[in-house]
């Protein structure tokens, strides 16, 4: 799951970004407004999925409840530079050679200084909320695109923002790549290939939503056939901020849908909770792999919606699941990258980015209380 642009890739994403233009021609619903208690929302998410759920978490920590992370690093730690994200924050720079990954080559301390300034420069929320937060790590030894030094450093970040020992736990798992680990889905646990989600006799969904709402244990999952009319595909373009500049209309990284997985129970006016799950590099429903994911066709499609394993312990735990996607721009981010190293602006990790904005306008969406 290469995080930054590759030659192959651009041609894969040219091609992706043309067919997902043409989508834009179709109609899709806004997001129901569904009432949710907003102070019971979370984030997870893999690989850049997972840097982005710590950006959500830290820049909106008054209503994020807990953070789950599957191969991902501390905030801000590309310190809005490519080549730090490619070296340090992870080894996705050719040669691997190249790669200075260390226990400390994220530079914790200084990424602490960086958060309490933007907090005090009110670019985001209080950063003493983030010690209130659940926080849960997974790592893979066999991961060399995020390797486990990195997922240790961001468990270091929290720690050093107050997270006490008893709500942060950390899952180092051996024999694992980089992958979204399922317990019989897609490919061998130890890979590190498309479709990015591995079959590892281990659920880390379920492992990140029981920490984040527990310490009670989650009700017994639904069957995956019980799930499959609760997906919404949803208007993604809507949630966009509305000041953006005229240059972001197609540097967004959004794409113009999303999905939302409603469990029934929810539908009819029960207060759920919401959990945003981020999806990694080459895992958006518009990706172009340079194979056909497990169920077949040409994109990558909802691969990850419906098979990273959130919507059987939703459905029976009153949480709704947002999956917000996003999309291939030729040139910046050829594999579909969440920004988490700075090809949107500046602000891609603080309040004022414009994905951190759509995302956080979509939350805002589902916990409104009746249609607009």
């Amino acid at each position: 799951m290469r995080a930054i642009p590759c030659i192959c890739a651009f041609a894969m994403s040219t091609m992706s970004a043309l067919w997902a233009g043409g989508a834009c021609a179709q109609t899709y619903p806004p997001l129901p407004a569904l009432g949710i208690d907003v102070s019971q929302t979370s984030v997870s998410g893999l690989s850049s999925g997972g840097f982005m759920a710590v950006q959500l978490g830290v820049a909106y920590s008054s209503i994020v409840k807990g953070v789950g992370v599957v191969a991902g690093g501390p905030y801000y730690c590309a310190q809005d530079s490519v080549a730090i994200a490619m070296t340090r924050c992870s080894c996705t720079i050719q040669p691997t050679s190249l790669c200075a990954v260390t226990p400390t080559s994220a530079d914790v301390p200084a990424l602490v200084s960086k958060t309490k300034a933007f907090a005090a420069s009110h670019l985001i929320d209080d950063a003493a909320n983030i010690g209130a937060q659940r926080v849960i790590t997974i790592s893979g030894a066999s991961d060399t695109t995020v390797p486990r030094p990195v997922v240790k450093q961001l468990a270091d970040y929290y720690a050093a923002l107050g997270v006490p020992e008893q709500n942060r736990t950390e899952i180092d798992r051996e024999k694992t790549g980089h992958t979204m680990p399922t317990t019989n889905y897609g490919v061998g646990c130890s890979k590190s290939e498309s479709p990015f989600i591995g079959k590892c006799q281990f659920d880390a969904a379920k492992e990140m939503l029981g920490w984040i709402y527990g310490p009670a244990p989650l009700e017994a999952p639904a069957t995956t056939q019980a799930t499959q009319a609760h997906f919404v595909r949803f208007d993604q373009t809507r949630y966009l901020p509305a000041d953006r500049p005229a240059s972001f209309a197609w540097t967004t990284g959004m794409d113009s849908s999303g999905w939302l997985y409603v469990p029934a129970a929810c539908k009819t006016g029960t207060r759920c909770r919401l959990h945003v799950a981020l999806h990694g590099c080459e895992q958006g429903q518009d990706y172009l792999p340079l194979h056909s994911p497990p169920g077949g066709g040409l994109f990558y499609g909802e691969t990850f919606v419906r098979h990273a394993g959130y919507a059987r312990w939703a459905e029976t735990n009153r949480i709704v699941v947002l999956f917000p996607q996003a999309v291939s721009i030729p040139g910046l981010n050829p594999n579909g990258c969440w920004d988490w190293w700075g090809y949107t602006d500046s602000h891609f990790a603080d309040n004022r980015g414009v994905q951190m904005r759509a995302i956080r306008n979509m939350i805002d969406r589902l916990a409104s209380g009746a249609n607009q």
